[in-house]
């Protein structure tokens, strides 16, 4: 096949117009002076965007894990507004030597309760001393709770806690106090996640700019891409103030997009990089090989980039806040840093020029003299390709043995709810929280409450008191009685009861438990059941009816990103489905690490709840799903254009793979260390998608794009480019301005 040629100004060189003369002088001032104004408009921007993003982390709040518009929501909606017993946002633990039944524990505990509910931001409190509700009061005596409501939405609850919880906590005469609480984990999670956040940041950066140093044999050519993850941190910081603007945004967010974008812009800085070195490698002017590569590679990192942002897009169908929050944050971020890469690579290597290729600091280590730019091709991948395609069912066939081996845990995962023990265990939040869970004889996580709107209890004292009888006997509650609540005066509607369940509210018998009591019929007309079993198990049915439409978005949009780039209608359903099973790969290594509590001491302390808490495989599949499309389409750009040059399928298999193996290793490896960083945070959360998403590019760029795809491509052969007649017209008119230019 004769390669198209370039018509535009690039091919006449860097010395001519297209009439085929030379610029004149104005031209010739432009020329130069315009490659130093994109960089120097970034300086300023990105020094604008620090300023913006400043304070972005006191606006994150904490919670969005269940889902909304659920029975267990409503209910909950219904505690706080009628009875003003909704799951308190401050919860203060008080602890007397001599007791809280004491005259001076009383007297002290009084004064604490009148202050606390005159503070600013509180809606209401319950103490053991003001309401005597003996499920206050530990076992022991030696305990007593404060409980209050702040008001406002989650983030207004945590900055009311940020500032009350110190003036409430420590000694108070004879009493000494610590907190715990939904607002007051919020708190304590942004405080880990900013000293997290620099910590990953003082690993990642400079580990990072030692992997490309080591790849690239430049010190110029390693900075590019580091100085292009540097100013998508920056930016990532300012989207997410924005973001705050519309919805409310996890405390996590800060951590996992920072870490996203700074990956994504190195890798696209990366691939752009590479690509121009190859151009002056081939012997073209400095002007023709930035304009090639923008050309050529740059619609690549779009693409890459779309598929990305689609990708996460599925998690926008998911009834679940924080997934929700978390999915307008990463397209954000993943548009965001395509962006920098494409409008500041190509004016900073027409700055660098040809000295993109100097300053070799590892030199010395290698025991020669510098020796300049590493060959465009990879001859260690060009040997595993080659091997490859000569036996690809062999090698096809057992690197998925090795994927399905290694997902197989996730066959038996156990799904939870988020609590305070995603914090470190010695933080106050978790650790007075596990003292309240110990000491206690109603402990928050194994009580379900039923909630009966309608029922009058001067009206229907006997139903009632025979609907407690019921429950009581119903199987799997250990114990049922009526809370007290306060409803509004002249309601007069509306009764609590409180169920203790099974010690585990994330096992299946507690599960049982919510749906005998919701098939138990309630006196007045009906009862909403709620409580942290009830929570799970309404998000389990929201998230299995929505999940179908969100694998259909991400099934489509990457279906029709990887036929624009290619043509082809079995590559895009290859992709989906090699991509699924390189995810469970990692999935099952989340399983056995943290539901199990293996390597538990290679990864850090965090608390083994046997269970994974639900959001997170659902984040994980569509950020590195994603990422494993951004590697194929790097892979598949290459190896269509050598395939539409040679029409030789398997030698273009493997071209393919010795031309963007050493790139796509690099690139995961840099992802790897980014997000991998995460794993050393206290917070469990962080720590578990650091972890799975670190296993999953490696996974991905190693075994996935070095072996299975390769066999996959040589089985498939000529049928990998097959299209029905419509869509190859449609292609035609369409993909090919998506797609790589094919001229060489």
């Amino acid at each position: 096949m004769t390669p198209p040629r370039d018509l535009d100004t690039a091919a006449l060189g860097p010395g001519t117009t297209a009439a085929g003369t030379a610029p004149g002088p104005a031209e010739g001032v432009l020329g130069r002076l315009r490659p130093w104004l994109v960089p120097a408009v970034a300086v300023v921007l990105t020094a604008l965007l620090a300023l913006a993003g400043a304070g972005t982390s006191e606006r994150l709040a904490n919670g969005g894990y269940a889902a909304t518009g659920t029975e267990s929501a409503r209910a909950d909606a219904l505690l706080a507004d009628r009875f003003g017993a909704g799951y308190p946002d401050v919860i203060l633990l008080a602890r007397a030597e001599g007791g809280v039944d004491t005259a001076r524990a009383r007297e002290e505990g009084r004064r604490l309760a009148r202050r606390f509910a005159r503070s600013a931001g509180v809606a209401s409190v319950r103490s053991y001393w003001t309401d005597k509700d003996p499920s206050l009061r530990s076992e022991d005596g030696s305990r007593a709770l404060l409980a209050a409501d702040l008001t406002g939405a989650d983030r207004d609850a945590a900055r009311t806690a940020e500032t009350l919880v110190p003036a409430l906590t420590g000694t108070h005469g004879v009493l000494e106090v610590s907190a715990t609480g939904a607002a007051w984990v919020s708190t304590e999670a942004r405080r880990a996640g900013r000293q997290d956040l620099v910590r990953a940041e003082l690993v990642a950066a400079p580990l990072t700019l030692l992997l490309l140093l080591v790849a690239l044999r430049s010190l110029v050519a390693a900075l590019v891409p580091l100085a292009i993850g540097a100013v998508s941190v920056v930016g990532t910081f300012a989207l997410l103030k924005l973001l705050t603007l519309a919805m409310p945004v996890s405390v996590f967010a800060m951590n996992l997009t920072s870490a996203l974008g700074f990956g994504l812009a190195v890798d696209y800085g990366l691939f752009l990089v590479t690509r121009y070195r190859e151009e002056l490698l081939a012997g073209r002017g400095v002007q023709q090989a930035v304009r090639r590569t923008t050309r050529r590679a740059g619609r690549t990192v779009a693409v890459s980039a779309a598929a990305v942002a689609l990708s996460m897009s599925a998690l926008l169908v998911l009834p679940l806040p924080f997934l929700r929050s978390m999915a307008c944050a990463g397209m954000a971020v993943a548009v965001f840093s395509a962006a920098a890469a494409t409008v500041l690579v190509p004016p900073v290597l027409a700055l660098i020029g040809t000295r993109i290729d100097r300053w070799d600091p590892l030199s010395l280590l290698r025991g020669r003299r510098p020796c300049g730019p590493p060959r465009p091709d990879s001859p260690l991948w060009r040997s595993v390709a080659g091997a490859v395609t000569r036996r690809p069912l062999y090698y096809g066939g057992g690197c998925a043995i090795i994927l399905l081996l290694l997902a197989s845990p996730f066959a038996r995962v156990h799904f939870g709810l988020a609590d305070e023990r995603v914090l470190p265990a010695h933080t106050e939040a978790h650790r007075t929280a596990a003292e309240i869970r110990e000491g206690f004889p109603v402990r928050p996580e194994r009580t379900v409450t039923v909630v009966l709107p309608d029922a009058v209890p001067a009206r229907d004292g006997a139903a009632l008191a025979a609907y407690e009888r019921k429950v009581a006997a119903v199987a799997g509650v250990e114990r049922a009685g009526w809370a007290r609540t306060a409803v509004p005066p002249g309601m007069g509607t509306g009764a609590v009861l409180q169920v203790s369940g099974p010690q585990d509210p994330h096992s299946q018998e507690a599960r049982d438990l919510v749906r005998r009591l919701r098939a138990l019929p309630g006196p007045g007309g009906g009862q909403l059941v709620t409580g942290r079993a009830a929570m799970l198990s309404d998000t389990r049915e929201a998230v299995r009816d929505r999940l179908p439409l969100a694998a259909a978005v991400a099934a489509a949009t990457t279906w029709a990103m990887l036929f624009l780039l290619t043509g082809s209608v079995l590559l895009p359903l290859k992709g989906l489905l090699i991509a699924a099973l390189s995810l469970g790969a990692s999935f099952g290594v989340m399983v056995l690490v943290f539901q199990d509590g293996r390597l538990q001491g290679l990864l850090g302390e965090f608390a083994v709840t046997g269970a994974l808490d639900m959001t997170m495989p659902l984040l994980m599949f569509s950020i590195a799903f994603g990422l494993a499309l951004d590697y194929e389409i790097f892979l598949l750009s290459r190896v269509r254009e050598h395939y539409r040059l040679t029409g030789d399928n398997r030698r273009a298999v493997v071209e393919g793979v010795a031309r963007t193996g050493r790139l796509v290793t690099t690139g995961a490896l840099a992802v790897a260390v980014v997000t991998g960083a995460l794993a050393t945070s206290g917070v469990t959360m962080l720590k578990v998608l650091g972890t799975g998403l670190a296993v999953a590019v490696l996974v991905d760029a190693v075994l996935v794009r070095g072996v299975l795809v390769p066999a996959y491509l040589t089985v498939a052969g000529r049928l990998n480019w097959w299209a029905p007649a419509p869509l190859a017209r449609l292609h035609a008119r369409v993909g090919r301005r998506l797609g790589p230019d094919e001229e060489h």
